[in-house]
């Protein structure tokens, strides 16, 4: 294996200054059609060779042969071939595919897909590649794939179009995945944080600086807010007041209609910027009104925030950006409410944040809420030998539950299982508990993944949260349950919590009941307002044990309005009026360019339920493994410093094994990355050690994180070692130790 594993670091360092180093070859026989159709064969519909089709207006883009896939009656039929034994596991690979679609004048999607079944007879579908084709151009299909286990047989195939629709491949090549350069991390060295790029904000200078969005009215006006927003406030600390004018915008005939600046010039590439202003809307409103901080970056429109006015107050909005690509063009502008509806705008503020300033003030915040004082009261038979004795104190383990999003495939792979087990507490299944996984037809039950991930939970010691019982969101509902009139609906919802809950009680230590209740209303709309406070019941019922969780995104991060905290707020009291019996508050944590005070600001306004608050599915996203890492530090750091946070899962770690591209800890083949790196030494920094003597009284104290510890007490004539744990608690902890 040593021979092997040299030989794929020197194919890794040649990949990092050729696109292909040698030894990469394509596993896919015959991946022009040179030799006409042979190891190729039709999935479910016959397959042909061509030189042309359509009159010789359709030719081969490379080479001079292609293949069509004909006579589809299913999406998955398709043109295939077998690769077994030339696919190795725990080998990242590379797909490129040449296609075209021929005899649909829509556009179609055509997915490259690898069939896998195991000795066992398991199969499982590996999604690689995905693109729009059309009939009218050839497209390329790219993706990565890895295979965790053993596959006694693999096939990869290209399918997606509906049925009648020919599709045309023209190659296919499935290589060893280059090894990518690591990435740069970003120079901030000369930054200068807290300093608003907006010009003339104060409206000190007239209107100097600003310009109308569109045929608007701009025009000065007095009486809004002289204090910071408290986000805002939370990144400056003690700042001036403001100056109690505002932009006040009339005439406005269409809702993208606002108050503008350009702001190109005064960007730096990869900062993370704060965006706080205070808004309101003018009477003439008919509803709640949303605004929005937008950024025109060239074409694209980038989110800096958005809140709903539902009266004549002044809301704070607050939210952030971060440019990755030299623009040539930015403009900054305050948008959203009807037409017709007055905006006034107060104390635009578009700062830099200082990530590391921050950072220092939570690691402090962190000491007050996870630590706690501890006196180890030594004693013995010999009083004078304790006197003498030096202390080591070793923290085994930070009892904080760190959990991570895994499946059924990954469990497969060895890495990946060290990796998970030595580093994590907690799991959360991504798919294999979902009611379209464990039912996909009715009556036809699938446990078997979520049993054996149960299995290997328990095998390791870790605990498990249930995702989820119901999904509230109309696509993520298969579509047998869709196609049931009312009262067979209201059936299958109780059988589904009779199976799910008996079946698994005493089992998880949570349930998110219904997910996203916030973004969807399938079963609401169907079956009345009573049925999600019935879910819950019913659930409490079924398993006492298990804390009941709401479920949810773009709480924390303020550019969703249908998803803020104050929602929230109001959908959990309205759930607990109906004698629902929530218990804990999920936040997704989905989330891109995190301000700390922005997240911290939602946990303050949720922790006033006196619920706990997890993160249940976090990661962040950045092509820049630098700037994932500091992204990432945000996050863990706001939560382990928050008092109401009682728990974090991250949305995987694994490369290929994620929601998000670009959000990994871990690339493909096991490398750690400077994502994972931050994470790793974070866990190290949040384990508290101690030395030194016992002191006159026979005691030693420490302060230290909530956790499992080992202290060693060395005499003279003796040593000695105890286990002990620290809890939470406000007194000092006193553990006696008898020598």
């Amino acid at each position: 294996m040593a021979d092997t594993h040299s030989s794929r670091a020197s194919t890794y360092e040649e990949a990092n200054t050729r696109w292909m180093g040698v030894g990469d070859e394509n596993i896919i026989l015959n991946p022009r059609f040179e030799d006409g159709l042979n190891s190729w064969s039709g999935r479910g519909c016959k397959i042909a060779l061509h030189d042309s089709m359509g009159d010789g207006k359709i030719r081969p883009l490379s080479g001079n042969f292609f293949a069509s896939a004909t006579e589809r009656t299913q999406n998955w039929n398709g043109i295939q071939q077998e690769v077994t034994g030339r696919v190795q596991r725990k080998l990242a690979y590379e797909v490129t595919a040449v296609v075209r679609i021929f005899g649909n004048a829509s556009p179609a999607d055509v997915r490259a897909t690898l069939w896998v079944q195991a000795a066992n007879g398991r199969e499982q579908y590996i999604g690689i590649a995905n693109s729009q084709a059309t009939d009218s151009d050839w497209v390329q299909l790219q993706g990565k794939f890895l295979l965790n286990g053993v596959a006694s047989k693999a096939v990869i195939y290209i399918e997606g179009p509906p049925a009648g629709a020919d599709i045309l491949l023209n190659s296919l090549v499935v290589k060893h995945a280059a090894k990518l350069p690591p990435s740069t991390p970003p120079d901030f060295e000369n930054v200068i944080y807290g300093v608003n790029v907006i010009q003339n904000s104060n409206l000190d200078d007239g209107l100097n600086g600003w310009f109308p969005l569109g045929p608007c009215t701009l025009a000065i006006a007095n009486g809004s807010p002289l204090v910071l927003p408290p986000m805002a406030k939370g990144s400056f600390g003690p700042s001036e007041p403001l100056s109690g004018r505002c932009i006040l915008v009339t005439n406005r005939t269409q809702s993208w209609m606002g108050p503008a600046q350009t702001i190109t010039d005064k960007l730096e590439l990869h900062l993370t910027y704060q965006v706080s202003a205070w808004v309101r809307v003018g009477s003439q409103r008919n509803g709640p009104q949303n605004i929005n901080v937008a950024l025109g970056v060239d074409t694209q429109w980038v989110n800096g925030g958005q809140v709903e006015a539902k009266d004549d107050r002044w809301y704070e909005i607050g939210g952030s950006f971060r440019i990755e690509k030299k623009p040539s063009r930015v403009i900054v502008y305050v948008q959203g409410p009807s037409p017709g509806v007055d905006l006034m705008v107060a104390g635009l503020q578009i700062f830099p944040v200082d990530r590391r300033e921050r950072f220092k003030h939570l690691k402090k915040h962190a000491d007050k809420v996870r630590k706690r004082d501890v006196v180890l009261k030594v004693s013995g038979s010999d009083t004078h030998i304790p006197l003498r004795a030096s202390v080591k104190v070793r923290q085994v383990q930070n009892s904080f539950p760190l959990g991570s999003c895994i499946s059924r495939a990954n469990i497969d792979n060895e890495d990946y299982v060290d990796f998970f087990v030595k580093n994590f507490n907690w799991a959360v299944f991504g798919n294999e508990l979902k009611w379209y996984w464990t039912e996909p037809q009715q009556g036809n039950f699938n446990y078997t993944d979520a049993d054996e991930l149960l299995d290997f939970c328990k095998k390791n010691g870790i605990e498990a949260r249930g995702h989820c019982i119901f999904w509230e969101v109309d696509g993520a509902v298969q579509s047998w349950v869709k196609s049931l009139n009312k009262n067979d609906l209201s059936t299958a919802v109780q059988n589904r919590l009779n199976g799910l809950l008996t079946r698994y009680e005493g089992k998880f230590r949570h349930y998110d009941v219904n997910n996203e209740m916030l973004h969807g209303s399938f079963y609401q709309d169907r079956l009345g307002n009573d049925i999600r406070a019935y879910m819950f019941k019913t659930a409490n019922q079924l398993d006492p044990s298990a804390t009941l969780f709401v479920n949810d995104y773009h709480v924390e991060d303020g550019t969703d309005t249908r998803a803020c905290p104050e929602m929230y707020i109001e959908q959990i009291l309205g759930l607990q009026d109906q004698g629902a019996p929530v218990a804990g508050i999920g936040i997704q944590g989905h989330i891109d360019n995190p301000v700390g005070p922005i997240v911290c600001s939602a946990l303050d306004k949720l922790g006033i339920l006196g619920l706990p608050i997890w993160f249940t599915e976090l990661d962040v996203s950045s092509d820049n493994e630098y700037i994932r890492a500091d992204d990432l530090e945000v996050m863990l750091r706001e939560a382990y410093a928050h008092p109401a946070v009682e728990g974090i899962m991250l949305w995987g770690f694994w490369e290929l094994f994620m929601s998000r591209d670009n959000s990994h800890l871990v690339n493909a083949e096991g490398d750690v990355n400077e994502a994972g790196r931050r994470y790793l030494a974070l866990k190290q920094e949040w384990l508290s050690n101690a030395h030194g003597r016992i002191d006159d009284q026979g005691e030693f104290k420490f302060r230290g994180f909530h956790g499992t510890y080992t202290v060693e007490i060395i005499t003279p004539t003796k040593k000695f070692s105890q286990n002990f744990a620290v809890g939470k608690g406000d007194s000092p902890l006193v553990v006696n130790i008898n020598l």
